[in-house]
């Protein structure tokens, strides 16, 4: 799978957030602020894990009927995906 510059991006977001997180732990900031940064970045990587499960869903479900197969074990690779991520 080829990921594109907007799956990188929100990487790097995640990076820079968890950075920030990181500095707020270390400055002893309020547990609540941190603990609600830490649901934030929680949250940004369980989208982009569904982002690259579909992405990836659409291109393996295409090339299989591009090849005439079916893509009933696709989808169920990419629900269990999407439960083990949870």
């Amino acid at each position: 799978m080829q990921y594109n510059d907007q799956i990188k991006n929100r990487v790097k977001r995640m990076e820079g957030q968890l950075r920030g997180i990181l500095k707020m732990m270390e400055d002893n900031k309020d547990c609540k602020a941190v603990i609600t940064q830490l649901s934030a970045a929680r949250s940004a990587i369980d989208r982009t894990v569904g982002v690259i499960v579909s992405s990836n869903l659409v291109e393996c479900v295409l090339e299989a009927n591009e090849k005439g197969e079916q893509a009933d074990e696709l989808i169920k690779d990419a629900v269990n995906l999407l439960v083990k991520s949870t």
